[in-house]
């Protein structure tokens, strides 16, 4: 059985389209930025997909099917029960190992270059007991500007026998992160812009951060030629600065639905940072509710 590292490249993924173990996940997701402001447009990936994706791989609907339907919040993760019979359908379960990749994080900001809704898979797979997952640095951009095999064939595999026990440390609600607040042991990791993180953009019910939170944008941790990650020492760098790579405190990533959050939070998961978890209902949630604190810088 291949033990996967957090994130895999093109090249190791193209060695390995034929290992009958593995399930490649397409978590593609469409989000667009209003240019008059306001909250984003959302929609699934699928046709999309049928247009074009690598070989073998199969559609993971973030939006429709792999979310809670009965919740007011975009994205929020469904039960377990929804998430385990939605997953394992899909081919996951014991004796597989996961690949999970996307076409681009946001639709009308191309120079934002992120996994993030490869992320987000990755994430729930985690939470919900299942490790061997890895995102695929570059994505789909990077496979296609490589040249790597393109079908508009669909994927299939065997249902699969999803067995791990869901990680609750991983998750956090609102409360949580308000008790964390004034808990110098806990860092909160904004990871929107900076134009968004000092109120200047208005996306959400109110514009800001969660007090004490720290900034680092998921959009700008990749190479623009590349379409990777940067190196590990800028990421270090990067994170770093704001405290975030403390072995000894828990941080807690948010953003606005929680898709960017997972982005950054598998990139301190990479970078050595064990103890991290996403804030699920992130800014949609804590900025439309007005008894909880926002700044603004």
């Amino acid at each position: 059985m291949v033990n996967v590292p957090k994130f895999v490249t093109t090249e190791w993924l193209a060695e390995r389209l034929d290992d009958p173990n593995l399930r490649l996940l397409d978590a593609t997701t469409f989000l667009k930025h209003p240019e008059e402001g306001g909250y984003y447009d959302v929609w699934s990936g699928e046709e999309a997909y049928k247009k074009g994706h690598i070989p073998g791989a199969v559609f993971a609907d973030l939006h429709k099917e792999l979310s809670d339907p009965d919740s007011e919040l975009p994205f929020t993760h469904p039960s377990r029960e929804r998430f385990v019979e939605k997953i394992s359908e899909l081919g996951v379960g014991e004796g597989t190992y996961v690949v999970v990749y996307d076409q681009g994080a946001i639709v009308n900001i191309p120079e934002v270059i992120a996994s993030d809704w490869a992320s987000r898979l990755a994430w729930q797979l985690q939470y919900e007991g299942f490790d061997n997952v890895a995102i695929l640095d570059g994505g789909f951009p990077k496979w296609k500007e490589e040249g790597r095999p393109v079908t508009t064939e669909p994927g299939s595999y065997p249902k699969g026998n999803f067995t791990g026990e869901r990680k609750p440390e991983l998750f956090v609600t609102k409360e949580d992160v308000l008790k964390a607040i004034d808990d110098e042991n806990v860092v909160i990791l904004d990871s929107l812009s900076k134009e968004s993180y000092n109120g200047d953009e208005s996306t959400y019910d109110r514009p800001g951060h969660i007090p004490g939170s720290v900034n680092v944008f998921f959009g700008a941790l990749s190479d623009q030629e590349t379409k990777e990650l940067y190196d590990d020492e800028k990421l270090r760098e990067i994170f770093g600065s704001v405290g975030a790579l403390d072995p000894d405190k828990k941080v807690i990533t948010y953003c606005g639905s929680a898709i960017a959050a997972t982005w950054t939070g598998s990139i301190l998961n990479k970078l050595g940072q064990k103890n991290v978890a996403v804030y699920d209902g992130s800014l949609t949630e804590w900025a439309n509710d007005p008894s909880l604190p926002m700044e603004t810088k």
